[in-house]
């Protein structure tokens, strides 16, 4: 980051109730998992859905790490280059593969289509442990010199 001697980057915690606001307007994240080789990243579609984070998947580490209970992390975020701003939300929680059938035909009803090819016929939940995030905001007066 290009920063100026004594410029303080301040952040500013989000509220759970901003996070799931970001959560809520946001569809495409990225959820991290540990498979054999270690931690990996994918780009997933999501919904929110009763506060929890849901994505299709198919067969692979994703939904191995679902079918395991494995904790992830998810994350999604926002940034404006120009205005030096942005955002982050992390959720940390287990992952639970939705395979109760009532509870699978109201999933499909939610507007959630993969962008990625395949069928993406399994479900996933993230039920999250922990939530926080962060809002870069843009330079006070005095850092631009104002």
């Amino acid at each position: 980051m290009n920063e100026r001697p004594g410029r303080q980057v301040r952040w500013q915690e989000l509220t759970k109730g901003e996070c799931f606001e970001l959560l809520a307007r946001d569809h495409l994240g990225r959820v991290a998992v540990v498979d054999d080789r270690g931690p990996v990243v994918f780009p997933v579609n999501f919904v929110l859905d009763r506060h929890m984070v849901v994505f299709r998947t198919d067969e692979g580490t994703k939904l191995a790490a679902a079918c395991r209970g494995g904790r992830v992390a998810f994350e999604i975020d926002g940034a404006d280059a120009a205005a030096h701003t942005g955002w982050s939300v992390l959720v940390r929680g287990e992952t639970a593969e939705v395979t109760d059938p009532a509870e699978l035909a109201r999933l499909r009803r939610l507007p959630l289509q993969p962008w990625a090819p395949g069928a993406k016929t399994h479900y996933v939940r993230i039920l999250p442990a922990a939530l926080t995030g962060r809002r870069i905001p843009g330079p006070s007066p005095s850092d631009r010199g104002g």
